[in-house]
C-alpha cells in the first residue's frame, strides 16, 4: 500500500512540476530558448525546484516499475531484493542528478550574442 501511495503523491507533484516546467521553459516563445534556461539555472530557487522535480520523477518511475514487476507472480520471492535494488538505483540517480544541478555554472559568455 505504501508504494501505491508514493506513486499517487509523486503523480500530484509531477503535475505541479510539469506545469511549472512547461510554462517557464516552453510556453512564452513556443520553443526552447537556451539563454533563458541558463539564466534560470543560475538562480538557487530554480535549482531547488529542479531537484524536487528530479526527486518526484524518480519516486514515480521506480515505484511504478516496482509495482509492474510485482504483477508478475514469479517476482514475489524476490520482493525485498527488488525493493533494495530500486532504492539503491534511486539514491544513486538522485545524488548524480543533484550534483549535476548544483554544479551547473552558466558559461562566462552567457547572454552575449556573437
Amino acid at each position: 500500500m505504501r508504494v501505491f501511495r508514493m506513486q499517487r503523491y509523486s503523480a500530484i507533484a509531477l503535475v505541479i512540476f510539469m506545469t511549472i516546467h512547461m510554462i517557464v521553459v516552453h510556453y512564452p516563445p513556443f520553443h526552447i530558448d537556451f539563454s533563458r534556461i541558463i539564466d534560470r539555472m543560475a538562480q538557487p530557487i530554480w535549482k531547488a525546484i529542479d531537484i524536487a522535480f528530479l526527486f518526484s520523477v524518480l519516486v514515480h518511475a521506480l515505484a511504478g516499475t516496482y509495482a509492474v514487476i510485482l504483477d508478475w507472480d514469479e517476482a514475489h520471492p524476490y520482493k525485498r531484493t527488488l525493493a533494495v535494488a530500486g532504492f539503491v538505483i534511486g539514491i544513486a540517480a538522485f545524488v548524480y542528478g543533484t550534483i549535476t544541478i548544483l554544479n551547473f555554472q552558466p558559461p562566462a559568455t552567457a547572454g552575449i550574442l556573437p
